[in-house]
């Protein structure tokens, strides 16, 4: 009889580093020794149906066999595949990595054996390497072909649109037809061929990695994805189906799930003869009874999904491999096998060190060469947020998709030149249907000459980072380059109109995992510095045009901003009946006119520059150096607009408000959101127009500090500042309720298990991550600070990358001690409430210092408020557990994210790359006041930007707001290429050895990642560093009298 006992490893208790495991494919690392002998040759069947003969000696373990397909596939990530072939009982069984081949095929002359996937992941952006995604999608091909894969008609055409695309390219419905007459994808292909080529056609420019992405992004949402079926029958003899997947043991009768048994919930998996017994937890609401026994058809066929399911539960849950049993003295009892290999986490951990190179890999069925397959030098990956997936970049010329008030007339004239080497990242759409037209084929595709004048090479390993937002929509379909790879993640459900989906950092992006960034990888295209120092030469120095200039390209991006609300937002309203009419009139009529004002705005600000910049007689006269009267005209103006500014903090209250009565609005905005127009939470943008009477404060304090009360300019920009202060003020109020009200809806998106976290009276103070002391040793927790309660969370490998509330302590009654004498823990702190006690540890000190001193302060205002016992989260689960189920709530389990009607993206595809997530990944944490902070120091402009080893300088325009810098190839473009969160990093000067000899340059770095960016004078190089150093370091502050002047503006 085997078993398996879901028991923790002495070393994961202990909290001890995880082996990283032997495989040949570690470099550094020696493989096992092969045993030496008399060779044999086994044919392995590729999942590109090509056939491979491999020797290896006779006694030589399977894994060496694995070993030698992946590394004749150049596969990192090989350990999500397996081998499989039929036994001499024609069972089909995957081959043990640990007994010898020629125990287990004895006649390997005539067998084939097939190599396919194994293991399929919960979410495929956690898939780092295109070729592991390629070979995925061949396997989801497979299976479609097979009939295993399982869908509806919709879904089969999707899938099936997207292969078509990876293989013989751009729509043309003369050669569809052809090729689907030559292959048949599924049964009954004929009645869905229409279909078919009407989805091909929305895919024009999509390259083959891209189209894998995809592929895989459908195919994961089916039920039937990577499901192997094994009949079996229940105690009643009813015939029915059983699986394994990653959450667990799966249920089905025919291809319907009709049950689930999550590894949380499974004590221990046994089979005794023909019998397979799954050992469930006590749980006093189920009815299921504690052991549920099912027959198979036989004592191997019982013990082979026995194996099997030892096998995922290993990959999917432990830590490290499970170490193997001592061998008994005189009798064994039960079954010696045990999972072999790397598990997940040690894989994703290995790629996310960057322990591996870029190879070179051929699509066999496509006509259209991977980009990657060109690619001259190999890259390393680094995805911190396990959000996105990398992929191959391609040159993009031209601009994203156009904003629905018609700039289409841009797309021609840009197209036409070349952007100097901005290697964009494989672009995806979002599934729901874009407000802007579609480019036509012919103006997506850039001729051959453009590409050859780039002159881009590849990026070296060490010049990646990570990648929130992708590439545009619009002119995709580019002639590879060879350039480094970039990050995806997926966003979003397929629908069975528009069949892309949007990455998202997020990832995430991602996502991502944060993520390669395509913009921040590819290699910049050698510029030619005499043309940009003549170009200086050619504009004013005063330090007040500088300053104008901030004002100009600010406003560039607060018009973008305000376009997502007036254009996007209220196109995409307008196409679907999901807002009511009342929620439509307080939130448009209040943004056009201040859209419709600031362009105006905008258009006296740039006209004024011009003048002063020399591009008319005026600058002769000296008339036109100044730029005070147009703000000081402009902001009186505002004033007949304070009626609209009011309305904003009301409009977000009423949306907040309608997203929790209206499941169907929720989902609308929740979509809208995915888009990559919205590159930042839709209720940030809610806010901009009081953010941004902030930003005019700061200018107008600038330039009265900069002018001498002589000069010509400075009475009016006095009095332009008297009268954007006083607007100020007045809304002073507001902006600090707006600002927590807003934190606190966006907080509860990325939490699951909360009842009743945006409650009047309930203010945030700080999120981050701390390790929390607990029976299996220091886990990664992440904690939120409010001024009545501390909650702590964790995060699992879920398609929705939200944090589930495993506790809280109320704050009232609380104290906190230094533990690090007691515990032996550096930078240690014991909280001790009420009615539960916890050890948390910070990653340094400075870390240790920030939560003392907020901690300590939301302990005494509990303590002074009149409310001693704060409402408490209604779905949080209890404090006095028992160990058992203590230990149960921090696996987390696929029901658990379907629990409540509190959450809404339980199911759904969720934003990654929020600001919770880098905390995460980046180990740190951040407070309110650094979120208000950086309200104020939102900046952006052009920037020259290079890499640690590359020579030239490439132009990009960048947007510094929310802690992360935002990349666009201009400021025309409606959705940033990239982004790079800059929690973390470190921000210094050049040193002379680097020999970056120019002004104005500044260096950022994180672990190997190393960027430089040079400004075009040295008061917007102060700016950017002054912006930069608010993100990258936390702002340090005295203990407040209370929390409300804390984040005072």
């Amino acid at each position: 009889m085997g078993e398996i006992e879901q028991k923790p490893t002495p070393g994961s208790r202990l909290g001890a580093p995880e082996n990283s495991g032997i495989s040949t494919l570690e470099h550094g690392q020696k493989p096992p020794p092969t045993p030496s002998g008399k060779l044999m040759s086994i044919k392995i069947q590729m999942l590109d149906d090509t056939q491979e003969a491999f020797e290896v000696p006779q006694r030589a373990p399977g894994k060496v066999l694995l070993d030698a397909v992946c590394n004749h596939l150049n596969l990192v990530e090989g350990d999500y595949f397996g081998l499989e072939f039929p036994d001499h009982k024609k069972i089909t069984v995957w081959l043990d990595l640990l007994k010898p081949i020629v125990k287990q095929i004895r006649r390997p002359k005539h067998v084939v054996v097939k190599f396919v996937v194994k293991f399929f992941p919960p979410d495929h952006t956690q898939l780092q390497e295109e070729l592991t995604r390629y070979l995925f999608a061949l396997q989801v091909k497979q299976d479609l072909a097979q009939g295993r894969l399982t869908c509806n008609d919709t879904s089969a055409a999707l899938l099936i649109s997207h292969i078509v695309q990876s293989e013989i390219g751009d729509f043309d419905e003369a050669l569809d037809r052809e090729h689907l007459a030559k292959n048949k994808y599924i049964p009954q292909q004929d009645a869905l061929e229409d279909k078919i080529v009407e989805f091909h056609h929305n895919h024009i420019g999509q390259t083959p990695a891209e189209s894998d992405f995809q592929l895989l992004e459908i195919a994961r949402r089916l039920e039937m994805y990577g499901i192997r079926l094994h009949p079996a029958k229940d105690r009643e003899g009813t015939k029915i189906n059983l699986a394994v997947a990653n959450t667990g043991i799966l249920v089905f009768q025919g291809f319907t799930k009709i049950n689930a048994f999550n590894w949380a919930k499974v004590r221990k998996l046994s089979f005794k003869r023909k019998r397979f017994l799954i050992k469930l937890r006590p749980d006093a609401n189920s009815s299921y009874q504690d052991t549920l026994e099912f027959l198979m058809a036989s004592r191997d066929f019982c013990k082979s999904f026995w194996k099997i399911c030892v096998e995922h539960h290993a990959f999917f849950r432990l830590f490290e491999e499970p170490k193997p049993k001592p061998k008994a003295v005189l009798f064994s009892r039960g079954s010696s096998f045990r999972f072999s290999g790397r598990t997940q986490k040690q894989v994703l951990d290995y790629v996310k060190e960057g322990g591996h190179k870029k190879v070179q890999f051929e699509r066999k069925h496509s006509k259209i060469h991977s980009i990657r397959s060109l690619a001259t030098q190999p890259s390393e990956t680094d995805s911190e947020v396990p959000k996105q997936s990398p992929q191959s970049a391609s040159l993009t010329f031209g601009e994203g998709a156009d904003s629905p008030r018609g700039q289409s007339r841009q797309q021609g004239k840009e197209l036409k030149v070349a952007a100097p080497s901005a290697a964009a990242p494989a672009p995806t759409e979002d599934p729901r249907p874009q407000p802007g037209p579609q480019a036509s084929p012919a103006l997506q595709r850039s001729p051959a000459g453009n590409r050859q004048a780039d002159g881009a090479s590849p990026a070296p390993p060490e010049e990646e980072e990570e990648v929130l937002k992708d590439s545009t929509q619009q002119s995709k379909a580019q002639p590879p380059q060879p350039c480094t790879e970039l990050s995806i993640t997926s966003q979003g459900g397929a629908g069975p109109t528009n069949v892309t989906l949007s990455p998202n950092l997020s990832p995430d992006t991602k996502q991502a995992s944060p993520l390669i960034s395509p913009l921040l990888n590819d290699q910049a295209c050698p510029r030619t510095d005499d043309e940009e120092e003549s170009r200086r030469k050619r504009f004013p120095t005063d330090k007040a045009y500088f300053i104008a200039k901030e004002v100009s390209t600010t406003e560039r991006t607060y018009l973008k901003d305000l376009e997502v609300i007036t254009s996007w937002f209220q196109s995409t309203v307008s196409k679907e009946d999901s807002m009511p009419e009342t929620l439509k009139s307080l939130i448009f009529p209040n943004f056009e006119p201040l859209h419709k004002f600031h362009t105006n705005f905008l258009k006296e600000i740039e006209q004024r520059l011009a003048l002063w910049e020399g591009r008319s007689n005026a600058q002769v006269k000296g008339d036109y150096q100044r730029i005070g009267d147009v703000l000081l005209r402009n902001i009186q103006g505002m004033k007949h607009l304070a009626a609209h500014l009011w309305r904003h903090s009301e409009a977000l209250e009423a949306l907040e408000n309608g997203l929790k009565n209206s499941r169907r609005l929720e989902s609308f905005c929740r979509d809208f959101e995915l888009q990559k127009v919205c590159y930042l939470p839709l209720n940030t943008f809610l806010l901009r127009p009081l953010h941004r009477l902030m930003h005019y404060r700061q200018v107008l304090e600038r330039l009265c500090k900069h002018h001498p009360p002589s000069h010509a300019d400075f009475r009016d920009c006095r009095a332009a500042l008297a009268e954007i202060t006083e607007m100020v003020a007045q809304l002073h109020g507001t902006m600090i309720k707006m600002e927590n009200f807003q934190k606190l809806h966006e907080l509860k998106k990325d939490l699951i298990g909360i009842d009743n976290l945006v409650i009047p009276g309930r203010e945030f103070i700080r999120l981050g991550s701390l390790s929390k002391l607990s029976g299996k040793g220091l886990q990664q927790r992440m904690f939120f600070l409010f001024n009545d309660v501390l909650l702590y969370t964790s995060r699992g490998l879920t398609a929705s990358n939200q944090f589930k509330v495993h506790g809280q302590l109320p704050l009232y009654g609380m104290t906190i001690e230094e533990g690090e004498a007691e515990w032996g823990l550096p930078h240690c702190l014991t909280l001790r409430g009420q009615r539960q006690s916890i050890i948390v540890a910070a990653s340094s000190r400075a870390e240790m210092e920030k939560w003392v001193e907020d901690i300590q302060m939301a302990i005494d205002l509990a303590e002074k408020s009149s409310c001693p016992s704060p409402e408490l989260l209604a779905s949080s689960p209890p404090d006095n557990k028992s160990p058992d189920e203590a230990t149960a709530a921090d696996q987390e389990s696929e029901d658990d994210l379907s629990a409540s009607r509190t959450s809404l993206e339980r199911q759904a595809p969720h934003r990654g790359n929020t600001m919770v997530h880098v905390c995460w990944h980046r180990n740190t944490s951040v407070s309110m006041v650094d979120f208000s902070i950086a309200v104020e120091n939102q900046l952006s402009g052009n920037l020259l930007r290079k890499f640690k080893n590359s020579n030239g300088w490439q132009k990009l325009w960048v947007v510094f707001t929310n802690f992360c810098l935002f990349f666009y190839k201009s400021h025309q473009d409606n959705h940033p290429l990239a982004s790079l969160p800059l929690l973390g990093y470190s921000l210094t000067i050049p040193s002379e050895a680097e020999n970056i000899h120019k002004d104005h340059v500044f260096k950022l770095h994180f672990k190997s990642h190393v960027y430089y960016f040079r400004a075009e004078s040295e008061y917007t190089f102060e700016r950017w560093m002054e912006v930069i150093r608010s993100a990258t370091s936390s702002a340090s502050r005295a203990p407040s009298a209370s929390h409300k002047d804390s984040h005072a503006y």
